[in-house]
């Protein structure tokens, strides 16, 4: 226990330095260092602990018992903050607050003897109830304990610890600013300017805030320093200070896995939402923490990838029927190849596909590796206090999935009556042909060979062996793709219903023909896929392409794709 204690101790301490606690800090020095009373950074800082403290172990109760709105803490900060910096701006208005503070003061109990710790702390109690900090592991085990009612002494005293030690670093930099501004001799000779330009700037904070745009402020600092939260909070990662938060928590652990029949199968603190390249569907960006108390499905998906296609209309589906009870996805759109992280592309399959949900495009990687992900598609469904409570990789378990989400909003005091959603599972039950890449860096079903690594040659005619294919004709082969010069062929024999081949023209905005030929013959129309018309299929997008339906029928054909022209490029065969 005292391990837990002293660490909770330094991860307070740390927490002052990490990105989500930047945009507030002007506020802190603003508020604590300009106006009357010498003990006003005492009352800032400890009206921010108080709030926050308070907040962490009984937010959830109060969502829960009182049906408490917590969006109602912003819009108080919204007031309180707007209303301070027009004191700031307006010397007239700040007299009269000032002396309803002194009024406050000889009433209220206080250590100063000056109105000026009564002012801050009112302050510091609204910085408080509507900072979300980054959270470690320890502050997420504590914000899971509380929400489900186990509050005990132990949850309380790591608590106070963490507090404790956040409180050092804030109350050095509130008495920091008020030293600065009262000795430097510039600051002492523009003080109405000074307090004018942090009067606006706390009314710019409290615009920010009522139109979330603090939100995506936040996200960009994370995006732009991605390893200073994963390097402040990696002490809390070792293997002593897990096995007694595993300890802590055990006993929850234990008791929300087996009452839910099975459902989950994670119990961890989820990572946050970070390096996105651009958000689509939403005004402002997501992040996880600010997401607290709400249900949330973290989808890793991109718009070529079949097994995915195959997800999303399950995916769309819950987001429709839950989104007003509580319940976010987010899709994280993680390109696998180059042209994927074309803002367009993605935006025009999410208009395809009829996604209605924030979609984050993570082109760099920085999420995927943040949840240290492996596949497409993959779920995270992330509960309120912000734990993945289950995981699901590649399609399938649709059933399950909407079981725990379900579950889930009801733990958040939500009333779920209408009934579970009807999606026609087409996830393939037999085993068929496997992903195929025509890219050197990932080929492995080249016949015969299984790889011709990066080359531009001219490939004899051959027949292809089952779930294998072979170049016929001039081909370039580069690291993700191949291309053939007029008159070159492709052969691939396959086991499967469907067939699907992601392509892109030579040249964007133009568009070139490739013909289809199923078993030695142009594909017959019963048979084409849904792109093969008369059996020609017009490349003109960066996109996969439906080029075999065998209607529910798998069997074992040849499937040859001839090119009139050069320089389409083939990405990956995938089957269904």
């Amino acid at each position: 226990m005292l391990l837990l204690l002293g660490f909770s101790f330094l991860a307070g301490l740390v927490t002052p330095l990490t990105p989500c606690i930047w945009p507030i800090l002007p506020i802190l020095f603003s508020t604590s260092a300009l106006g009357k009373g010498n003990h006003k950074p005492l009352g800032v800082t400890l009206g921010v602990l108080l709030s926050f403290g308070v907040l962490t172990l009984s937010l959830s109760t109060l969502v829960h018992v009182f049906m408490f709105d917590p969006n109602v803490l912003r819009i108080v900060a919204v007031i309180v903050i707007g209303l301070l910096g027009m004191t700031l701006v307006f010397p007239a208005l700040s007299s009269r607050m000032e002396a309803w503070v002194s009024r406050l003061s000889s009433i209220a109990p206080h250590p100063t003897g000056d109105s000026g710790f009564i002012g801050g702390f009112l302050s510091g109690l609204v910085l408080g109830a509507v900072w979300t900090p980054c959270a470690g592991p320890i502050l997420a085990a504590v914000a899971t304990l509380a929400a489900t009612g186990k509050v005990t002494g132990e949850v309380v005293l790591i608590t106070a610890m963490y507090v404790l030690g956040m409180g050092i670093p804030l109350l050095i930099f509130a008495y920091g600013g008020r030293i600065v501004v009262q000795k430097t001799r510039f600051f002492s000779a523009y003080t109405t300017q000074l307090q004018q330009f942090f009067g606006i700037l706390m009314l710019l904070t409290a615009a920010a805030i009522y139109t979330n745009t603090d939100t995506y402020l936040e996200a960009q600092l994370l995006n732009a320093f991605p390893g200073v939260q994963t390097s402040l909070n990696q002490f809390e990662q070792n293997d002593a200070l897990t096995k007694q938060l595993n300890s802590l928590r055990g006993n929850l652990s234990q008791q929300t896995l087996l009452d839910t029949s099975g459902v989950f199968n994670a119990n961890m603190p989820s990572p946050e939402i970070t390096g996105i390249t651009n958000w689509l569907n939403t005004p402002t960006p997501l992040t996880i923490a600010r997401l607290k108390g709400k249900v949330v499905l973290v989808d890793f998906w991109t718009y070529t990838c079949i097994n995915c296609i195959r997800t999303l209309p399950h995916v769309t589906k819950w987001y429709d029927t839950y989104k007003d009870q509580g319940f976010v996805v987010i899709g994280v759109h993680t390109p696998e190849f180059a042209f994927e992280h074309d803002t367009n592309n993605v935006a025009q399959a999410i208009k395809q596909f009829g996604i209605h949900y924030p979609v984050a495009q993570d082109n760099n990687y920085g999420t995927w590796n943040a949840f240290n992900n492996q596949y497409w598609p993959a779920e995270y469904l992330i509960d309120a206090n912000g734990t993945i409570r289950r995981t699901e990789f590649g399609e399938g378990s649709y059933d399950t999935m909407e079981q725990a989400i379900r579950t889930l909003l009801q733990a958040a005091g939500k009333t779920i009556s209408m009934p579970t959603t009807n999606v026609a599972d087409t996830t393939p039950q037999t085993q068929l042909s496997p992903e195929t890449y025509l890219g050197s860096a990932r080929m492995q079903y080249e016949y015969p060979d299984g790889n011709t690594g990066t080359v531009s040659k001219t490939f004899p005619a051959s027949s292809p062996q089952l779930n294998s294919f072979t170049f016929e004709g001039k081909w370039d082969v580069f690291d993700d793709h191949a291309s053939a010069e007029a008159g070159g062929a492709l052969n691939y024999q396959f086991y499967a219903t469907h067939v699907y081949l992601v392509m892109k023209p030579s040249t964007p905005g133009t568009s070139q023909q490739v013909k289809v030929l199923l078993d030695g013959k142009t594909i017959d129309p019963s048979v084409s896929g849904a792109d093969v018309i008369n059996g020609m299929v017009t490349v003109d997008q960066d996109r996969l392409y439906d080029l075999v339906n065998l209607k529910n029928t798998p069997g074992v054909h040849t499937l040859r794709l001839e090119f009139p022209t050069s320089g389409v490029q083939l990405f990956a065969f995938t089957f269904g």
